[in-house]
């Protein structure tokens, strides 16, 4: 078997050629980065700074959202202390400025307490300011928490239908506020005579599992008074499996 040497006339001269070869290569690729570099080059360095600035752009605006609900809830706190000291109209002012300057989470709460606040003075204001927060998009539980509310201003004076017409939708299964709604719901239809819609609205009450003790005893009240004046007692025992 022949043994090509390993060293000689011909080994230098192909590794003579391979180098001019590698360096033909390596000229033509600088040449075609620079053809890439000279069309794009430009959009390259765009792009670059888009991302930077895009990096450090939500990086600062996750600073400025927390400072913002660090700022509001210190702001909160304020406002609740001025009402607890009985600085009420200080603290409603307070709970205004919240509800127009404040961030998402609390510009709805302090909208809750400027109404509460209002309603003290003037419960048709009360109603006012709860029905707009019930009308806005601040979400389902804060939504039907306003509604009761102005609920609980109407039931003595608004008649059954009228607030049948904004209670009952809260009143139904899986409802946040369903067990004061339909508490609301009964004490309205017997004030107003309505003795069948008060007998199911107690009863709605009572077969619910998940009804609060304290509405328990207080649609309690409501049986009593219906039994009184002769409508049957429409107290039911809860079903086992009674649900919502």
């Amino acid at each position: 078997m022949a043994v090509w040497p390993v060293d000689g006339p011909w080994c230098r001269e192909q590794a003579l050629v391979d180098s001019i070869f590698n360096e033909v290569d390596e000229e033509v690729r600088r040449e075609q980065l620079k053809k890439l570099w000279d069309r794009y080059g430009l959009f390259v360095i765009i792009l670059a700074v888009l991302i930077v600035l895009g990096i450090g752009g939500w990086r600062g605006y996750e600073f400025w959202q927390n400072r913002e609900a660090a700022r509001a809830g210190s702001a909160f706190e304020a406002a609740l202390a001025l009402s607890e000291a009985g600085k009420t109209a200080e603290a409603e002012k307070a709970f205004a400025e919240i509800a127009k300057t404040g961030t998402p989470g609390y510009q709805p709460l302090a909208r809750l307490r400027v109404a509460a606040t209002a309603a003290q003075r003037d419960p048709a204001e009360g109603v006012k300011l709860y029905d707009e927060i019930a009308a806005s998009p601040v979400g389902r539980m804060l939504q039907d928490l306003a509604a009761v509310r102005a609920g609980f201003l109407l039931v003595d004076t608004a008649d059954f239908k009228e607030l049948e017409r904004r209670l009952a939708p809260l009143a139904e299964p899986g409802r946040p506020f369903r067990h004061s709604a339909r508490e609301l719901l009964a004490l309205s239809a017997w004030k107003h005579g309505d003795v069948t819609a008060a007998r199911r609205y107690v009863s709605l009450v009572n077969e619910d599992n998940d009804t609060p003790q304290a509405v328990r005893a207080r649609i309690e009240v409501v049986a009593a008074l219906l039994a009184a004046a002769g409508a049957p007692d429409s107290k039911a025992t809860p079903s086992p499996d009674k649900k919502g």
